[in-house]
């Protein structure tokens, strides 16, 4: 299963809004773009390299923005969903 934590929910939310403020429906297409992530995500996440102890990254296609999540036995924590020029601490700290 995969499990969204707040503050990634918060991200998603927070990205949605600025793209929205650019352009009508953009704000859905990032959306969109997540949630199809998501899905290759849960079909095969280890095919994803480690970027910081046990914390993968894959990156967005059309948004820069990465997702950040680990496993934890049969479930998915997405920690971050972040604009790529973030400080990487932020997600870090949140793991």
């Amino acid at each position: 299963m995969l499990i969204l934590r707040k503050e990634a929910e918060d991200d998603m939310k927070e990205a949605h809004e600025w793209y929205e403020g650019k352009r009508t429906d953009l704000g859905m297409e990032f959306i969109y773009e997540v949630e199809c992530t998501f899905e290759i995500i849960r079909k095969n996440p280890r095919l994803y390299a480690k970027v910081f102890k046990n914390v993968r990254r894959v990156l967005c296609s059309h948004f820069p923005y990465s997702i950040y999540f680990f496993e934890r036995g049969s479930d998915i924590i997405v920690i971050g969903v972040l604009h790529q020029r973030r400080n990487p601490t932020v997600w870090q700290a949140r793991q």
